[in-house]
């Protein structure tokens, strides 16, 4: 009787296991890659220790609509404590940062005074500009997700409605609160 020394090439239940947890652990380190990426251009909430990256005010200490800039390869979010501070920043000839995505909240839905969710891309929103409703700064540009919800706050606070691609960077002037305000 002559005995055989198990092949190489065999496999064992322990090997076969070992493998299946190796390719199970990879499987799920790409998928969280994946989804991170994926996930990386959403809107995020704001929190409450949530600050304009321009003077660091605490965005829900402030009415109005807020904003968020996410540059490409940058996992942080830059918040904006009004929107027309994120569409100076958007529409300075100087802004050379690759956007991954730019967020504005519709005001149609947000709570004007305590504004939560409701984010919409801000370069395919509807604005209202020159209406008697003030942001965080003064003068702000109300945003909305389509055109009756921007003719409505009109209507009621008055204004001009114009898409994002009629804003020119002079009409995104910040000299209405932030240059005025000695609390900062």
């Amino acid at each position: 009787m002559t005995l055989h020394a198990p092949s190489p090439s065999r496999l064992t239940r322990r090997r076969l296991l070992c493998g299946c947890a190796a390719i199970a652990t990879v499987s799920l380190a790409g998928c969280s890659r994946q989804e991170a990426a994926d996930d990386a251009g959403k809107p995020r909430e704001i929190a409450g220790q949530s600050s304009c990256s321009l003077d660091g005010m605490l965005l829900s200490d402030y009415p109005g609509p807020k904003g968020q800039i996410i540059y490409k390869g940058d996992t942080q979010v830059n918040w904006f404590c009004d929107s027309m501070e994120l569409l100076s920043t958007l529409l300075k000839p100087e802004q050379v940062r690759p956007l991954l995505a730019a967020y504005v909240q519709d005001m149609a839905k947000a709570d004007w005074d305590k504004p939560v969710g409701h984010w919409i891309d801000a370069r395919q929103a509807i604005y209202v500009l020159g209406s008697k409703r003030h942001g965080s700064m003064g003068p702000t540009a109300a945003s909305f997700a389509d055109e009756p919800g921007a003719k409505a706050f009109v209507q009621q606070w008055g204004g001009r409605v114009l898409r994002y691609a009629e804003i020119k960077p002079e009409m995104a002037d910040l000299s209405g609160g932030a240059l005025h305000d000695s609390r900062m």
